[in-house]
């Protein structure tokens, strides 16, 4: 939901900056004392560059997939000479599949970077400081609430309210080109290809053809293609074997207190919540345009639905402010489950009889972010975006939508409005439509929006900034009875589109007077 200038709304966001200054304060606080593994381990200034650095990348990686897939329709002609930098990532993600590399390559980075904001900053355990009450070392530190405040107003939703509307200056960076490259060359590594198996057995079981702008593999590309996807199957099979030797040893850095048995019911419980909201999201996207008969007939299904797309449709964007929330968390937690935790000098026996650097691979908790990013993210949208109804039938997506919904109305990621403001203040942000007019500029230069070009349905991810207001009933019931009212309504809505682009051109024009 958009920021509020309402006396309430600004309360919330006065007391969001508050909350996360704290946070970020005790978690520098921690690090400059050794009480999180990689200051303890190494030294405090690797953890502040890990933790700082991996924060900042994560800006980019989130704000470049908001910037490149809504640039997806864009003709490219329009910023060519204006934006370089932007128009050489959308020329490599517009051709053929590439778009759907790039997407598959960063969710693999988001939760990374997780897993080393963890590493770097994740208290350890019976961690002290400045003899702060225990309410405040569980809630905060131990509870990981500073760590969800920090990555997701910092790193997160503060870089997609910049990016959603100023794409093209956001990502015209050799930053954004950096990032890019990263994501493509993950995807090409092969690492992440037993998502592929599960694309084709979903489309197989939707009876759905994955629709592709390529040309067929050749064999030699079959032959690279499946060999990939084996190596992928293996990696990912060795990765759930290590996880769960150590869950069942203790060897995690899960608390002490918790039993084996029970830590692998709340990893199971923490990756299907994951994958839930990653599934929703592709869910709810892919039936915002349907009738409402069309979305479901179950009583569950409408439920979501009336909740969803109430009143004007404020509803949608509060679940992903929510459910960035609840997301991070889970990550976190994951992170902290699947971590190994095994100190060779002490004596202690390895998982699998390892040698000190794959013990070390192990710590880092690479296997985790593997297994998470495969498990609990890119196949539950994989199915979602194949089966959207189901996903709207199941109870638990009333019930998770409900929890998001409670979690945006707390503000307490309303500091990320407060972020973007300064951001795009400091950095000298324009709208798109300052430098490539609206949608219907575009369609009367003949260069018009290509909503094609999008890679939807079965087998893809997209994740589209779909945020449509929603008509009253009795409007919806006229649209139905009198065709030749959508006539009006177009007609006002491009009057304001035109009027829009008119202002825009006038703030032009008084700039280079």
């Amino acid at each position: 939901m958009a920021f509020t200038t309402d006396p309430f709304g600004i309360f919330k966001s006065v007391i969001s900056v508050l909350l996360l200054t704290f946070s970020i304060v005790l978690i520098m606080a921690l690090i400059a004392v050794r009480e999180t593994k990689i200051s303890e381990e190494v030294h405090p200034v690797l953890a502040y560059f890990m933790c700082w650095g991996a924060i900042l990348w994560l800006t980019m990686v989130e704000g470049g997939q908001a910037s490149l897939v809504g640039l997806t329709p864009v003709n490219a002609k329009l910023y060519k000479d204006s934006h370089k930098l932007a128009y050489k990532q959308t020329k490599i993600t517009n051709k053929g599949d590439n778009l759907d590399r790039y997407l598959m390559g960063r969710q693999f980075m988001v939760v990374l970077v997780v897993f080393t904001v963890n590493m770097s900053a994740a208290p350890n355990a019976d961690a002290e400081l400045w003899d702060l009450p225990g309410w405040v070392m569980g809630i905060f530190l131990e509870g990981g609430l500073a760590m969800i405040l920090f990555t997701c107003n910092v790193g997160q939703l503060n870089t997609q309210v910049n990016a959603s509307l100023c794409m093209l200056d956001y990502c015209n960076n050799y930053f954004g080109l950096f990032t890019l490259y990263v994501a493509m060359f993950v995807e090409f590594s092969g690492l992440l290809h037993a998502s592929y198996l599960v694309q084709l057995l979903v489309a197989k079981l939707a009876g759905k053809p994955i629709e592709s702008k390529e040309e067929p593999r050749t064999l030699p590309e079959n032959i690279f293609f499946w060999g990939r996807c084996l190596m992928s199957l293996a990696i990912l099979c060795f990765c759930i074997a290590v996880t769960f030797t150590a869950l069942f040893q203790s060897k995690t850095t899960m608390w002490d207190s918790i039993p084996p048995g029970v830590a692998v019911a709340i990893f199971f419980i923490l990756v299907c919540v994951v994958g839930m909201l990653e599934g929703m999201q592709i869910a709810f996207f892919a039936v915002a345009k349907l009738r409402p008969e069309e979305r479901g007939d179950t009583n569950f299904a409408k439920l979501t639905c009336n909740l969803l797309f109430k009143g004007e449709g404020n509803n949608l964007p509060g679940f992903m402010i929510g459910r960035q929330l609840c997301v991070v968390s889970c990550m976190f937690f994951v992170a902290r489950v699947t971590s190994v935790d095994v100190d060779l000098d002490k004596g202690e026996e390895s998982i699998f009889g390892a040698g000190p650097g794959l013990n070390n691979l192990y710590k880092t908790g690479l296997l985790g972010a593997v297994m998470l990013t495969i498990l609990g993210s890119i196949s539950w949208q994989l199915v979602a975006a194949a089966f959207p109804i189901a996903f709207l039938n199941f109870p638990l997506t009333y019930f998770l939508l409900r929890l998001c919904l409670l979690l945006e109305s707390t503000g307490l990621c309303n500091a990320a409005w407060v972020i973007a403001a300064i951001h795009k203040k400091i950095a000298g942000f324009k709208r798109d439509e300052y430098y490539i007019g609206t949608a219907e500029e575009r369609a009367k230069q003949a260069m018009e929006d290509d909503e094609d070009a999008l890679p939807l349905g079965a087998g893809h991810m997209i994740k589209v900034p779909n945020f449509a207001d929603h008509a009253p009933k009795k409007l919806q019931k006229l649209v139905e009875k009198d065709p030749s009212s959508v006539k009006y309504l177009n007609a006002l809505y491009t009057d304001a589109e035109s009027q829009h682009g008119k202002n825009l051109k006038d703030l032009k024009d008084e700039e280079s007077a």
